[in-house]
């Protein structure tokens, strides 16, 4: 009971965040262009400060682990190879591909990591959360523009081609010099960089500059959440209700199914395991609608996937929890 109390009192929020969005732009109080600039505040600004702060403040040199580490790292290719051939056989429409790929594997790392195991195992044990997010978020995001500029619709433009005219050799390249250059320039990735950076070098972190970001990076979550909620289509959701719960089960429950056994092979226990199934079960990441909106993207089938996910863990983490304490895993 206690870790269904918690795993609600983790996911619902967010969920009703999205809800009261979606009430907002009923309302008239978030109309279709404050929701766009929420999107790009969130995406440019607010999400890139928030995981700059949660890298920034660690010390990753004390809870090394590389075993650990590199576990993430394998798992997460793993993910991202398995789900693009799972996509091609499920999702037909090649611009709605890239948002199912991503929308099944990018996990809400960041957010949840460290606030899960701070409430399982204390505040002594958090250094795992930090480790997973190094070993995955980085190709969360990196894969992330990747596939979603190589899927992007045919209206986006690439250069001064469209993608209709994708059989040329120039517009292949062109394509691969944006997606390259996204990656380079894609600000969730400069504030991963920037973080790790920061812990590693160890420099103090002045009181005025805390504060200021951790105020900015505070807005990441409300803010992505109502905007996302304000743009959400109950029609068009419903047509794309097939691939939403195939992307869904997938985050739940068909990840951590798979890797999970081997990780306690391998002997990871306790905190460690705790990191992992926020890694592989945890709901989508709110940023990956922000960035399928922000990269031309209808955004529609994203915004589906993490309503339903967020809802849906609450009660999927609780079920492989109380599974993992039945075998003396944690």
């Amino acid at each position: 009971m206690d870790n269904l109390i918690f795993s609600l009192n983790a996911t619902l929020p967010i969920f009703l965040l999205m809800v009261l969005g979606y009430v907002f732009n009923k309302l008239d109080i978030i109309n279709e262009k404050a929701a766009s600039w929420m999107n790009r505040f969130v995406f440019k600004i607010a999400l890139p400060v928030l995981l700059f702060e949660d890298l920034a403040e660690q010390d990753f040199a004390g809870t090394w682990d590389g075993k650990f580490v590199l576990f993430c790292v394998i798992a997460t290719l793993c993910s991202i190879f398995l789900i693009t051939l799972i996509s091609k056989l499920l999702v037909k429409n090649k611009s709605e591909r890239g948002e199912f790929i991503q929308g099944s594997y990018r996990s809400s790392a960041a957010l949840l990591g460290i606030a899960f195991i701070h409430n399982i195992y204390g505040e002594a044990s958090v250094g795992m959360a930090p480790l997973m997010i190094i070993g995955s978020v980085p190709l969360y995001n990196i894969f992330a523009v990747t596939i979603l500029m190589l899927t992007a619709p045919k209206s986006v433009v690439i250069g001064r081609y469209t993608s209709e005219d994708n059989d040329s050799e120039t517009v292949r390249r062109e394509l691969i010099r944006k997606t390259l250059l996204g990656i380079l320039k894609n600000p969730i990735l400069i504030g991963i960089f920037c973080g790790l950076i920061w812990s590693l070098i160890k420099l103090p972190m002045p009181k005025i500059m805390g504060v200021m970001v951790k105020d900015i990076g505070a807005l990441a979550t409300p803010m992505g959440l109502m905007s996302m909620g304000a743009t959400f289509e109950f029609k068009k959701a419903a047509k794309k209700i097939k691939p939403t719960i195939a992307a869904s089960f997938i985050k739940l429950f068909v990840l951590v199914g798979l890797f999970m056994p081997v990780a306690v092979k391998i002997g990871f226990r306790n905190e460690q395991v705790i990191a992992l199934l926020v890694m592989l079960g945890s709901a989508t990441t709110v940023s990956s609608f922000v960035m399928a909106k922000n990269m031309g993207h209808e955004g529609t089938l994203s915004s589906s996937i993490v309503m339903m996910t967020t809802f849906g863990c609450s009660f999927s983490l609780t079920f492989w929890l109380f599974v993992l304490k039945t075998l003396n895993i944690i």
